[in-house]
């Protein structure tokens, strides 16, 4: 059993939020009940999500897109609505972390992406030092972005979208996680070539074939279907708790 606080704190720790400029805030989002045994962690705070952790019988839920953005509208209606009231209602401690959960070098979502795609870190890129480059582990290369796609495909249970840039082999390869599409010039002056994330935008198919880095989206959630049961997972045997991974399904 653990207090909210001792959750934060623990989390906190583990994560560093005050080390990023986010979204939104990060921490303990909505106050619950002030004992915690069971956790249920899960990629986004939706209603779905939601309902499962309450006929789990969870007394907090961990996530990585939690409830509030910047500059999102202020009021209580409609999905907002819904979704607090199903917290309030079932005295459910709602966490959230979202840019301290992809940057964490072991358990974050770059890092486990990686570790399903069996690729090894070597150095970071990118604004806040959210994007990794490395190569495979052990070394070697795909001979193709096709090849590369089989691969994402198999380990990730989704067909991405690509595009192949010069053709050349893909020994250098940059990652960051989710709607991370943005990162891909940084990708490239890095000296990446290929760059792996969630989602494509109308410029990076220019971008791939002007520049001759490939491009590869495997889907927002599916590749951030890993950080947070990886992290809560780790602080849930820190302080004896249930845990429970909760995957709701999602096309993005």
């Amino acid at each position: 059993m653990a207090s909210p606080q001792q959750l934060l704190q623990a989390f906190d720790s583990l994560l560093q939020p005050e080390r990023f400029k986010d979204y939104g805030p990060n921490g303990l989002q909505v106050e619950g009940k002030g004992e915690v045994r069971r956790i249920v962690s899960g990629v986004t705070a939706s209603r779905a999500l939601i309902e499962a952790a309450v006929a789990a019988q969870a007394d907090a839920i961990f996530v990585h897109h939690g409830l509030f953005w910047r500059g999102q509208d202020g009021r209580v209606t409609g999905w907002m609505k819904q979704r607090l009231a199903l917290l309030l209602a079932h005295d459910i401690n709602l966490f959230a972390y979202h840019l301290p959960l992809d940057a964490h070098p072991e358990l974050g979502n770059n890092a486990q992406l990686a570790r399903q795609l069996g690729l090894a870190a070597q150095a970071r890129f990118g604004e806040q030092d959210l994007g990794f480059l490395g190569g495979l582990e052990g070394g070697g290369a795909f001979a193709s972005v096709q090849l590369l796609a089989g691969h994402v495909e198999m380990a990730l249970g989704k067909t991405p979208r690509w595009v192949e840039g010069d053709g050349r082999p893909l020994r250098r390869i940059a990652w960051c996680t989710g709607g991370a599409q943005g990162y891909f010039e940084a990708a490239i002056a890095a000296g990446a070539d290929v760059f792996i994330t969630g989602e494509m935008s109308e410029p990076q198919a220019h971008y791939a074939r002007e520049c001759g880095v490939a491009f590869l989206a495997c889907g927002h959630h599916a590749s951030e279907r890993y950080g947070a049961p990886a992290a809560c997972g780790h602080v849930a045997q820190q302080l004896g708790l249930e845990h429970r991974f909760i995957d709701i399904d999602n096309p993005a």
